[in-house]
């Protein structure tokens, strides 16, 4: 803490704990002189004296708690769940969303708050609905029991005067293959109105309809007023990778342009059954280029024109929601980091005009069978290809290469890293020591023995991802013609 005046340092608080975790800002609370700051570490939750740093014991356990439990997920110490966005404060409460793996075994993303002054548990909403609830029957009967993700990690926005809070969800895991999760899947990639005191749903929307496609609400949601046949009503703004704005009537969900369903095509994949028709808005038009195609692929030289139209040749483009597909990719554009990112909008609330900074640029992906071997190449595979890719050459910066990793790291930062997380990869707690050892041994000499543990390997699907892929010609450069990110005024 800082004296905001003079910069002068106050106090320092210190968890003891290694952060590997992105923390995106912290929260306030106050009652009277009983003042506290509420922040994340990792999957935990701390009350700090605003005024000391010191944790508030009183608070959770000794000061702090830890959202692995409660999620009906036992032991609780094998879930990994981060707190990487700040809770959002309505009156005495904390409400927080988590950060959860893209691959299985996953936690629900279970909507919690929290007593801000105890720290006990007073609401939760299952966004992988139970039986009995609305929504269960958008996934098997017993999916809440063993799917996960459906999570909140981009952020909330809370109308205090309505006592409304809004949260965008991403995809449930796992990502890219959905067969043990037939249905349309609610409440994954949706904004969900709740009512702050209590939980209960007020009103729904969901963007993405079963996603396969990673296609996550990546940004918290925006709160504006807009003038309708000379009426002003308070609304929320939505933005997504795709690149589409939803607008909505925030006190009851209505749409303020119309949204059109449209039909896409089947997946030809084994087991998988992909949404017939997916909402898109009508209004406003897209802020992102929606299908790659040969005239649009990079002429920054004749020599990189010429192997980006070859490589293009390869893939299959047919704009949004096409289903991937084994043994060739295909092209995912606006890509999978937006469109729209976590860094959300921002709105000029005189003019009703929104501000969208927006990435364009083309990744491509496919799916393939998943072995059944109780290995650590198979536990690679099917843990980690997803973001390190088949080769172990990921998809530098964001997602770095593990060629020559030993080089970097020593065997103990290796297995912290997989055990604990780092930057944007979750941890995987749910590996054994022997399987995290194996796993530390294939990355660094590439050898897989056949593991003698008698600990089952790990939850996998019949069918994994290849890993992203951005479309980059041979010098590093976007193999698509710019712009590569724009700067986006809309008028609502």
């Amino acid at each position: 803490a800082l004296d905001a005046a003079t910069g002068k340092p106050l106090w320092k608080f210190d968890s003891g704990m290694r952060g590997t975790q992105p923390d995106r800002g912290l929260a306030y609370w106050a009652d009277g002189k009983d003042k506290r700051i509420l922040v994340g570490v990792m999957n935990f939750v701390y009350a700090l004296d605003a005024t000391t740093g010191s944790p508030i014991a009183s608070f959770g356990d000794d000061g702090r708690i830890d959202l692995r439990e409660n999620l009906g997920r036992e032991p609780a110490s094998s879930v990994s769940v981060d707190l990487t966005s700040p809770a959002v404060v309505y009156k005495d409460l904390l409400i927080v969303g988590g950060r959860n793996p893209e691959t299985l075994p996953a936690p629900p993303g279970d909507i919690r708050a929290y007593d801000a002054r105890t720290g006990k548990l007073r609401w939760s909403f299952h966004t992988i609905p139970r039986p009995g609830e609305f929504g269960h029957d958008t996934w098997p009967k017993d999916a809440w029991k063993t799917s996960g993700a459906a999570n909140n990690w981009a952020g909330m926005a809370l109308d205090p005067q309505r006592g409304i809070v809004y949260v965008p969800t991403g995809s449930a895991a796992f990502d890219f293959y959905g067969a043990d999760r037939s249905g349309d899947n609610l409440f994954a990639n949706c904004l969900i109105a709740l009512n702050a005191q209590t939980g209960e749903r007020v009103w729904h929307f969901q963007g993405v309809r079963h996603d396969i496609w990673d296609r996550d609400f990546p940004s918290s949601p925006a709160l504006l007023a807009v003038k309708r046949d000379g009426k002003e009503i308070d609304a929320v703004a939505q933005t997504t990778k795709q690149g589409f704005v939803y607008l909505f009537d925030r006190t009851n969900g209505r749409p303020l342009f119309p949204i059109e369903s449209r039909k896409y095509p089947p997946s030809t994949v084994p087991g998988e059954v992909a949404a017939l028709e997916q909402p898109l808005p009508t209004r406003p038009a897209p802020f992102a280029r929606q299908l790659l195609t040969e005239d649009l692929l990079t002429a920054r030289t004749a020599k990189a024109h010429q192997w980006a139209v070859e490589k293009f040749k390869q893939f299959r483009s047919a704009g949004q929601f096409i289903p991937f597909s084994v043994g060739k990719d295909t092209v995912i554009f606006p890509g999978f980091d937006g469109g729209a990112e976590w860094g959300g909008p921002a709105v000029d609330a005189e003019t009703g005009i929104m501000y969208i900074n927006s990435n364009e640029m083309p990744w491509t992906g496919a799916l393939a069978p998943n072995t059944a071997e109780n290995s650590p190449r198979a536990i690679y595979m099917s843990q980690c290809s997803i973001c390190h890719g088949e080769k172990l050459t990921g998809s530098p910066p964001a997602m770095p290469s593990l060629i020559g990793v030993g080089n970097r790291l020593t065997p103990a930062q290796i297995a912290t890293a997989i055990k604990n997380g780092n930057g944007r990869m979750p941890g995987f707690p749910n590996l054994t020591e022997d399987q995290n050892g194996a796993l530390v041994s294939f990355l660094l000499s590439g050898e897989s023995k056949e593991l003698a543990s008698s600990a089952p390997s790990p939850a996998s699907t019949p069918y994994r991802f290849t890993g992203y892929h951005k479309f980059l010609d041979p010098e590093g450069y976007p193999a698509v013609a710019a712009p590569w990110g724009t700067l986006n005024a809309i008028n609502l």
